[in-house]
């Protein structure tokens, strides 16, 4: 199951940014922050009393007028409401309640989901607390009082949130079958993938409705084995989300990134790579899930010759460079040209992610690499590695045992890892180094 989403919606100059920051800092345990692809800082993954959960925070609002303010706050609390699980309504006890704290006040109460209500800026809980009494008018029962600047009340803040949990919602359950999701931009086929590969086999088991993710997991059988795809196509809402609103659909792949084992990289042939991709890209990187990168509309690209396919894919590796163990696919979702091999590639990616290496073979490995090129070595100190065992899968997860750890550069850490690569595969998914030190008389 996936992490608990808390989603902190609020208007402009309310503290909303630094909440969030207050929020996944330091204090408490960040798990991991989004790759570092983009200059937004849209969610963050935190832990708080051993209760994981998902951060988002809407973004930045820059109105030019009032009704600019009130449309895009519109839809970011909308976007808000059909994604998380929790939603935190961050106010200022400074300008009291506002006209538009009330509009966005309405919108939430409606959405029958859990709302915090949270006043911020209240630096002394005796001197303003009157001031906070007023904020009960906008109906939403008990306002936290907090301080995101001074860190005031934000654990008393904590403590609400994971107690709106989902019942369950962190609980895992035993499920041998591949989750793919199937990610990508709007508008790139997503959704014509997963019918095409539907109408094909025609042995659906079932539909399930995707609990508040508005994804749709479809159960599918291919060649005798279950799969279940998640479909991430996007709200299904009756008004038109802006363009320029389309960065928050990050909000629903990330959730789905954390429920699936494989995430099938959607990519338009025809618009190529966007900032967007990489994104999405790196949170499944960063996450340790399979990847498979597939260029959907193939077909609709013109003037192709037998070199275009290799120049298109020289330019995704170098966008994708992070991540150069993924397979990239070229398909057409209309035509249904290659889109069966996905099959094939899925059950690739799979037995790498589940791949389990002898402590002795790949110890023979990583002496073989050290012979071949010599471990670097720092004002005559020279790293050494004494030992290597593999800890876990999904991704495979490896301990090396060094001398010094400050010697282990990234450098001489991707090539170990580029030599287990070339033993024994490790298709489609990431591999994580924990690299611990040991003396030389302990060796």
């Amino acid at each position: 199951m996936s992490k608990p989403i808390v989603a902190i919606v609020g208007r402009p100059n309310v503290g909303k940014s630094t909440l969030f920051n207050a929020l996944s800092g330091t204090n408490l345990s960040i798990v991991e922050d989004t790759p570092g692809v983009t200059r937004d800082r849209i969610y963050a993954d935190c832990e708080w009393q051993n209760h994981n959960f998902t951060l988002i925070d809407t973004g930045g609002i820059e109105p030019d007028s009032g009704d600019v303010i009130l449309k895009q706050m519109r839809e970011q609390a909308e976007i808000a409401i059909a994604t998380a699980d929790v939603i935190v309504f961050i106010t200022d006890v400074r300008d009291g309640v506002v006209d538009s704290d009330h509009h966005v006040a309405n919108m939430l109460r409606k959405s029958k989901k859990p709302i915090i209500l949270c006043v911020n800026k209240v630096d002394s809980f005796k001197k303003q607390q009157n001031d906070v009494y007023e904020f009960y008018n906008l109906g939403l029962g008990d306002p936290v009082s907090v301080s995101a600047q001074g860190r005031l009340g934000i654990g008393d803040l904590l403590d609400v949130i994971v107690d709106h949990f989902p019942e369950g919602a962190e609980d895992e359950i035993e499920d041998d079958r591949p989750r793919i999701a199937i990610v990508g931009r709007p508008n790139v086929g997503k959704s014509s993938i997963i019918n095409k590969l539907l109408g094909e086999n025609r042995m659906i088991v079932s539909d399930i409705a995707g609990t508040t993710r508005d994804a749709v997991d479809a159960e599918v059988v291919h060649n005798g084995e279950e799969y279940v795809f998640i479909d991430t196509a996007g709200l299904r809402r009756k008004s038109k989300i802006k363009e320029d609103i389309e960065r928050y659909s990050i909000i629903r792949t990330v959730s789905a990134v954390d429920r699936c084992n494989i995430a099938v990289i959607v990519i338009d042939a025809t618009k190529g790579v966007s900032e967007q991709d990489t994104k999405i890209a790196g949170i499944a990187h960063e996450r340790g899930k399979g990847v498979i990168i597939v260029v959907n509309k193939w077909d609709a690209v013109e003037d192709k010759d037998d070199k275009t396919i290799y120049k298109y894919t020289e330019e995704l590796r170098l966008k994708f460079a992070f991540m150069p163990y993924a397979d990239i696919m070229f398909v057409s979702a209309k035509t249904g040209q290659r889109l069966v091999k996905l099959y094939d590639e899925i059950d690739k990616v799979r037995q790498s992610q589940t791949l389990r290496v002898q402590t002795g073979v790949i110890n023979e490995i990583m002496a073989e690499a050290c012979a071949m090129k010599q471990p670097p070595s720092d004002k005559g100190k020279r790293l050494k590695l004494y030992y290597i065992t593999q800890v876990s899968v999904e991704p495979p997860t490896f301990v090396i045992f060094v001398n010094d750890r400050e010697l282990f550069h990234f450098s001489y850490q991707r090539y170990i890892e580029n030599r287990l690569r070339d033993a024994f595969g490790f298709v489609g998914t990431p591999v994580h180094f924990i690299i611990r030190e040991r003396k030389d008389k302990d060796s």
